[in-house]
Formats: structure tokens, C-alpha cells, sequence
């Protein structure tokens, strides 16, 4: 008998046992849970230093950047993180390397309509090295989207540094994954002018 015939009925053999478990079908991989974390705890990444500790809806807020529609009853829901910028350069708030998805609503991979310093309203803003900033995220949302007393929860995205070689060189933060979960009580602060 030819030895190539043994390797043939063992090849056989193999798929047959195979076939009786199931086949190659590929294996479910299981999702890898995030870390789940509440107000005023803090998430590190290699780009950033991100601690969220408020979450308000109110009617409107000058200097947000976002204007609700108020014929539709929208509302604003916002954010208010401290951010520092870890990286060795500058990064901004618009272009490639924008941190404004670093925060989103779960569920939504919209990131925020805008992002401005809480102490000044500067947009677009750049985060120094090494500098924390409170920096405000804002959405306009519906009138039923949210409520006082609930718990939302935000994701916060680590980014990859990409370093061109072929189109471009240089170095870009992007490809953002989400890296951590943080559930915050949702407040109520009704119109601007009862702040």
C-alpha cells in the first residue's frame, strides 16, 4: 500500500471525527467587559487622563456651542470632564488628533455636537501637555431622551497612535475603541438663568 494512501485516511479519518463534534466551525469569542467606573474616578490612556464628574440637562447654555431646537422641546445634556493631555505635543479639539471622541453616550458613537473649556468657552481648544483642563461635552437630545435621577452612562475611547509611512508621516491619535464605562447621576439644572 503507497504511503501517500495513509496520509489520505488519516486526512479522512480527521475530518470524519471532525464532522461528528461539530465541525471547524469557528469558536464564539467572548466580548471583553470594560471597567465599569462612576463620577470622579479616573481612566488612563496613553493619550489622556479622563475623570467625568457631572452630567446636567438643561434648557440651554451660552458658550456650549450647541443651540437646541426648542420648537422640538430638545434640551442639552452635559458633561463636564477633567481632561489632561498626557501625549508630548499639543492636541486639539478638531482635526485628527481631536479628543472630542473621547467621551460618547452609550449606545451612540456620535460624538458630543461640541466641546469647549468650562472656564473660558474656547472652541476649538487645545489641551498642553501635562495641563488638566474641565472641559464641557454637549449633545442636544429630546425631550424624553433623559431624566432627572437617572444614571447615565458614558464610554470613554482610548485612541492608538498611527505613525504614517507611506501618504503621510508623522504621528496621529485615531482609531478609537471604547476602554471604560462611566455611569453618572443625571441632573436636572432647568433653564440657564436658574443657575
Amino acid at each position: 500500500m503507497p504511503t501517500k494512501w495513509f496520509a489520505a485516511i488519516g486526512t479522512g479519518l480527521f475530518l470524519a471525527a471532525t464532522a461528528a463534534f461539530g465541525g471547524l466551525a469557528p469558536v464564539a469569542v467572548a466580548e471583553p467587559t470594560l471597567p465599569e467606573l462612576t463620577a470622579g474616578d479616573v481612566h488612563t490612556s496613553a493619550q489622556l487622563k479622563v475623570t467625568v464628574e457631572r452630567a446636567v440637562l438643561i434648557d440651554s447654555l451660552q458658550g456650549s456651542g450647541v443651540t437646541p431646537d426648542s420648537d422640538r422641546g430638545e434640551r442639552l445634556l452635559v458633561v463636564l470632564a477633567q481632561v489632561e493631555n498626557l501625549w508630548d505635543r499639543p492636541l486639539s479639539s478638531a482635526g485628527s488628533e481631536s479628543f472630542l471622541q473621547a467621551v460618547l453616550r452609550e449606545g451612540d458613537s456620535r460624538p458630543a455636537g461640541a466641546v469647549v473649556r468650562e472656564d473660558d468657552q474656547t472652541s476649538p481648544l487645545w489641551l498642553q501637555p501635562n495641563v488638566p483642563a474641565l472641559l464641557v461635552y454637549t449633545w442636544a437630545v429630546g425631550p424624553d431622551d433623559y431624566h432627572e435621577g437617572e444614571n447615565l452612562t458614558l464610554v470613554v475611547q482610548d485612541a492608538a497612535l498611527i505613525t504614517g509611512q507611506l501618504l503621510y508621516t508623522g504621528e496621529d491619535w485615531g482609531d478609537y475603541a471604547p476602554a471604560a464605562t462611566v455611569t453618572v447621576p443625571l441632573e436636572d439644572a432647568g433653564s440657564e438663568s436658574d443657575e
